[in-house]
């Protein structure tokens, strides 16, 4: 396991606030029983958000025609919608939505070169609600297959979520499994696919990023 090269900042302020409160609470504190406890919750929140930015070792699944989850979560959302930003067509919605706990790295779903990608300023709606999708800050990358296929991706921000990293640009190589950037707290991926993909998940499904075939294409 390794720490996500954008988070390092955020890790190392949290682990010396992590340290210096637990020394200041276990100096101070004239209860020790209470004191202990106190410096202890320091301690696992410092663990705990080092956790969140890890980037684990994963065997990736995805290739041109599979496509794997871009995140860890659990499947929200399957239904027929029309994708009205890039596609501009009817398309297989799959949701995945990221708690607390899950980790938030994201990574290529698919095999392809990057066709279109833009960010977009937003609100914070708690991410797992329908109009989080369009109205929460996000950022919208589409990714050509060998064969021409289109996939479509969104990372949203939630309620906590206050940047989204994102290393699409246009023309770039991709491959499933490598990262393709990290949203910071929780939220969630919306990815759009051609109405007769494979669908492989099913709605409350958990997945594993590079892991969880999501769809196959046709």
């Amino acid at each position: 396991m390794k720490i996500d090269r954008n988070s390092y900042l955020e890790v190392i302020s949290v682990l010396l606030c992590s340290v210096v409160l637990s020394i200041v609470s276990l100096k101070y504190i004239p209860i020790i029983w209470l004191s202990w406890v106190i410096s202890l919750f320091f301690i696992w929140l410092g663990i705990m958000v080092t956790y969140f930015f890890r980037i684990p070792r994963r065997e990736a699944q995805g290739n041109d025609k599979d496509v794997t989850s871009v995140a860890d979560g659990q499947v929200v959302i399957i239904k027929e919608c029309y994708e009205k930003e890039y596609l501009k067509r009817n398309c297989i919605q799959v949701s995945v939505y990221m708690n607390f706990f899950d980790m938030h790295a994201n990574f290529w779903p698919v095999d392809g070169v990057v066709t279109y990608y833009k960010y977009h300023p937003g609100k914070h709606w708690l991410a797992f609600k329908p109009k989080a999708s369009e109205e929460n800050e996000h950022s919208c990358t589409a990714i050509r297959t060998a064969d021409g296929t289109e996939v479509f991706f969104k990372q949203l921000a939630g309620t906590f979520a206050r940047r989204i990293v994102n290393y699409s640009k246009p023309a770039l190589k991709v491959r499933a499994g490598n990262q393709c950037g990290i949203i910071k707290f929780g939220s969630r991926i919306d990815l759009f696919l051609p109405l007769d993909a494979e669908i492989k998940v099913e709605p409350g499904e958990v997945t594993r990023a590079c892991e969880t075939v999501i769809a196959s294409l046709r």
